[in-house]
């Protein structure tokens, strides 16, 4: 059998974790009657007997590139390789192929209740109401659909008006040893971590708000770090003038690596006021470190946290709300619950290859 694997999009992030994820279940794999073909961009995968990557590294050019690629390229290769199976982890089928594909959809965009206006973001308006319509199209025409969360699963049945046993959750793994957990001491809980990028629904000014609220109620020393250098784009350049003049106790640090990442959950809060998110890592990562997490009120966020005590919740766009919390961990009037037990599940029962290999 030969099965055809799409990921041209995946670079970095999550996207290529979900990529390397799944490759390492390939090679791991005890069906050798398989021959997977890989069709990538950028990343670099070893190939072995039985596994072939394809590169493509000139669809990153521009918008026309991967639309060529799309509509044309993938359809090819297809009929090229004799593919008995198509794997797509861009969201959207391939097509005009006639052999069977499984989608994984993993863009929560055309499903959010947060409508972006063409003015404030037009790439995202774009992701909502022109690629969302090819994506929902897709999830029609796909004989299986895997998403991450029951949320997604939810909104892809509503949106798409399909059955729901088309569509299976497997949660995201973790491929980590958790060396340090939380230490509750004074400074872990003075200190705020958000560890995103610079887009807009990451919600960085809503941080930036609620610190000026706490300029006004308390005089306790605490601070805010992220993970961004300041300079990404207008918005944040804008933000870190706000700081910058109002002397408020946020600093940027940049890129941090995944074990900085893991060292900062130890010894701080995590803030995560992202309102849109397919499943949010750092709030089960920092789960798992039972850390203490201020998160913006999602069904992604809800779900994940399901059970956790040491967590609050707030309004994603209520500035006021964050302030409340954040000041109630400074001021001692919220105590962190020291409970030292396993307080998540993954309940990732199935692996995304038997998918492959018995449907």
């Amino acid at each position: 059998m030969n099965i055809m694997v799409f990921d041209v999009p995946a670079e970095s992030g999550g996207a290529l974790s979900i990529l390397n994820d799944f490759y390492n279940e390939v090679v791991e794999s005890k069906e050798k009657n398989v021959n997977w073909f890989f069709v990538l961009s950028t990343p670099k995968l070893e190939e072995t007997d039985n596994i072939k990557v394809l590169q493509f590294p000139w669809i990153k050019k521009s918008w026309g590139h991967r639309f060529y690629f799309d509509q044309v390229i993938a359809p090819k290769l297809v009929k090229k390789y004799k593919v008995d199976k198509v794997l797509s982890f861009q969201n959207i089928t391939i097509p005009r192929i006639k052999c069977e594909q499984i989608l994984y959809v993993h863009q929560p965009l055309p499903f959010v209740d947060y409508k972006f206006s063409i003015k404030e973001n037009k790439r995202f308006w774009v992701y909502q109401n022109i690629i969302g319509r090819n994506i929902i199209s897709s999830i029609k025409k796909a004989k299986h659909v895997i998403v991450q969360t029951q949320w997604m699963k939810k909104a892809c049945i509503e949106k798409a008006r399909i059955e729901e046993n088309k569509i299976e959750v497997i949660p995201p793994t973790i491929n980590v040893e958790i060396k340090k957990y939380f230490e509750p001491n004074t400074k872990a809980l003075r200190t705020f971590f958000y560890p995103a990028s610079e887009s807009a629904y990451k919600n960085h000014r809503v941080i930036v708000e609620a610190c000026q609220h706490l300029k006004k109620v308390t005089n306790v020393d605490y601070e805010v770090v992220f993970t961004l250098n300041g300079t990404e784009n207008q918005d944040i350049v804008d933000l870190n003038k706000k700081i910058q003049n109002e002397k408020l106790p946020i600093r940027f640090e940049g890129l941090k690596t995944r074990e900085e990442v893991f060292e900062a959950y130890a010894k701080s809060i995590l803030l995560f006021p992202s309102y849109i998110e397919t499943f949010g890592m750092p709030l089960l990562e920092v789960r798992m470190c039972q850390g203490v997490i201020l998160a913006a009120d999602t069904p992604f966020a809800k779900e994940i946290l399901e059970g956790y005590e040491n967590v609050g919740f707030f309004d994603a766009f209520n500035s006021k709300e964050l302030s409340v919390l954040m000041c109630q961990y400074l001021q001692k009037q919220r105590e962190y619950n020291n409970l030292r037990k396993v307080q998540y599940k993954n309940n990732k029962t199935k692996l995304l290859i038997d998918i492959l290999l018995n449907n």
